[in-house]
């Protein structure tokens, strides 16, 4: 990613710029002296821009510090996260310097003196224009870095992406073979029941002819018995034939 697509660098220079703005403001309250209602609109102006730059130098500081847990998630290093803290730093000084400095001239009267102790201050801190220089400087240092990095996430999220399709088709798959055994296991338990109902009512018939024959010989003769015997025979071989071969 480079420092153009980077949120924290946009977010940046919306700042830096309403920085510029306010010491441009600041510097006309320097010279409103000789015009109290101008001074005093000018007062709270710069008050209300220094509490709103103070809040956007917060919350970047906040997503500095979530970034700070795992840099190497959002493409950047320990270096570049010192640059950021030292950013964040400097911007809250010079809003604080300038704030401090206004205060102290509503309530004190010597506007002048508070405004040259200010331009003071602001004289230690590193000049926009080189601040923005280093910004860019620095991040272009980083630009090969973060989009091989971005290259490298892209394609582990697209071999991912490949692998979820193909575990998908294989549940798919997995999930016909099942739907098949199923089907198939339904029409063998049905087969199994209907051989039981043909076993069982052939049970019964022979119970009902081995009783039948039982009454019948004791009643005949011997003889009788023999050609009962061979009668019975014949008609096992009958019954055979047409209850399993038929």
């Amino acid at each position: 990613m480079s420092s153009a697509q980077d949120p924290f660098y946009i977010v940046k220079e919306e700042i830096q710029d309403s920085i510029n703005k306010l010491q441009s403001t600041f510097h006309q309250w320097e010279n409103s002296a000789s015009d109290p209602g101008e001074q005093v609109h000018l007062k709270k102006e710069l008050l209300a821009g220094c509490e709103s730059i103070e809040w956007q130098v917060d919350e970047l500081d906040k997503a500095i510090g979530v970034a700070s847990r795992d840099p190497s998630w959002y493409g950047i290093d320990d270096i570049e996260l010192e640059k950021r803290r030292r950013w964040t730093s400097t911007a809250r000084t010079q809003v604080s310097s300038m704030k401090k400095a206004v205060l102290s001239g509503g309530a004190n009267g010597v506007g002048t003196m508070s405004a040259s102790g200010m331009r003071r201050e602001l004289m230690r801190l590193p000049n926009s224009h080189q601040a923005k220089s280093n910004q860019y400087a620095a991040a272009q240092d980083n630009d090969d870095f973060i989009q091989s990095e971005s290259d490298r996430q892209l394609l582990l999220v697209k071999q991912q992406d490949e692998e979820l399709d193909e575990l998908s088709a294989s549940v798919q798959r997995i999930g016909g073979v099942g739907l098949t055994i199923h089907d198939e296991l339904v029409a063998q338990e049905k087969i199994i029941d209907e051989l039981g109902t043909e076993m069982d009512s052939t049970s019964n018939r022979l119970d009902f002819v081995q009783k039948k024959v039982a009454m019948v010989m004791k009643k005949a003769s011997a003889k009788g018995q023999i050609m009962m015997i061979l009668f019975l025979i014949a008609l096992f071989i009958v019954l055979f034939v047409l209850v399993f071969l038929t």
